[in-house]
């Protein structure tokens, strides 16, 4: 369906602007009252990542007049991959101020803002309020339904992205035109269901697929062009090349947009609401967690342990802690590595980061394995504390 302009059009265009975005300016749906509109609107982008590289590059090439960047990170060497916006010698470099340089140097006509912070409960809504739409470059459920939820308490669109590995997934959510986040997604998936990209991968270039038809979903919006995503959800298949959208109906029993709804404000704890681990991890965990020098001291005593990584092969393949018998997470949870697990020894798990070896802990708390542990911060504190010469991904 086609939606009325969000912003009124600026009251000009100056000459270097015309010559900027004359490309624009000849397509009769943008024009100069479509230009003017970018020109006059306000983006904010949450996060300056994968998603948030390729729509803040492309955002401020087509003249959105103020942008505004919320990112609290440092990039790493390992966001080079996919966040196109960073460069070898930002590494280190806060996010929002390395994205905010680009950004200049694409154009020198946008506003940028910095937001050099976390997304919180005490800062979403006055950060959100001095935008007219949000872009949501975010990888976590938590924030995920934070931005959500702020969105439609504030009553302003956002444009939703989601990548992983080959896979990735857009659409517009506005709850006064049609659903929000939580008309699709009510409840987050269990702790440890959907892998984060962290522990899946993504293929880099997906960024860039995902990213602009958020920034082209975001200018059909600003100027009232088109046929947004409201309503709908678009998929991308990388691996065989295929879009397929689906029809997204809002939900009249949605406890934050339906006819009588029940969230009415930000919830006090959004990361226990879509919980990193599951409760039963998270106890199995206390009093169960060893430091990886603390599993560097077993070792040097010559502790009689068993020592196991739940990661994936890929994972194995590229960084391994010594003594470790590789036994994915998967064999666990459908019970097929518990038979074969020594009972004279004592296990200690570990994962990439503390996560999936938690849960793995659980179900081993459950089979009779009492003494087993896990090793919190999982191989990449292994790497920083341990042994730094070890590659970290």
């Amino acid at each position: 369906m086609s939606l009325p302009p969000l912003v009124e059009p600026a009251a000009e265009l100056t000459v270097d602007e015309v010559r900027r975005y004359s490309r624009h300016l000849i397509i009769p749906d943008i024009g100069m009252a479509g230009q003017k509109r970018l020109k006059n609107a306000k983006v904010l982008c949450v996060g300056a990542g994968g998603l948030g590289s390729p729509a803040l590059m492309y955002l401020a090439a087509a003249g959105v007049g103020t942008l505004g960047i919320v990112d609290f990170d440092i990039v790493d060497e390992s966001n080079l991959q996919r966040q196109i916006i960073h460069g070898q010698s930002d590494v280190g470099r806060l996010k929002a101020e390395s994205a905010a340089a680009s950004v200049r140097e694409i154009n020198p006509l946008v506003n940028v803002v910095i937001h050099n912070v976390a997304l919180t409960n005490d800062n979403v809504m006055d950060i959100f309020a001095g935008y007219d739409l949000i872009v949501d470059g975010t990888d976590n459920f938590a924030t995920r339904y934070m931005v959500n939820d702020a969105a439609v308490l504030l009553g302003k669109p956002y444009v939703w992205g989601s990548i992983y590995r080959f896979d990735g997934q857009a659409s517009v959510f506005w709850a006064e035109h049609g659903p929000c986040y939580r008309c699709l997604y009510p409840e987050p998936p269990p702790p440890g269901m959907v892998p984060s990209c962290a522990e899946g991968g993504v293929l880099g270039v997906l960024c860039a697929s995902i990213g602009s038809i958020q920034v082209n979903e975001a200018i059909k919006i600003l100027t009232g062009v088109g046929d947004p995503l409201v309503g709908r959800l678009m998929i991308y298949d990388a691996l065989e090349m295929k879009y397929r959208d689906v029809r997204v109906r809002k939900d009249p029993e949605c406890v934050l947009c339906g006819k009588n709804p029940t969230v009415t404000q930000l919830l006090e704890d959004y990361e226990a609401f879509c919980g990193t681990i599951s409760d039963e991890a998270a106890q199995a965990a206390q009093g169960a967690t060893i430091t990886a020098a603390e599993l560097k001291q077993m070792q040097d005593q010559g502790e009689n342990i068993y020592l196991i990584d739940v990661r994936e092969q890929n994972e194995f393949e590229i960084v391994r802690i010594p003594g470790s018998v590789l036994i994915p997470k998967g064999e666990f949870l459908s019970g097929a590595a518990l038979a074969n697990l020594p009972q004279d020894k004592r296990i200690v798990l570990h994962c990439k980061s503390g996560a999936r070896s938690a849960e793995v802990l659980a179900v081993l708390k459950s089979a009779g394995f009492a003494d087993a542990v896990h090793v919190g911060g999982g191989v990449l504190s292994w790497v920083k504390t341990v042994d730094p010469s070890l590659p970290a991904y």
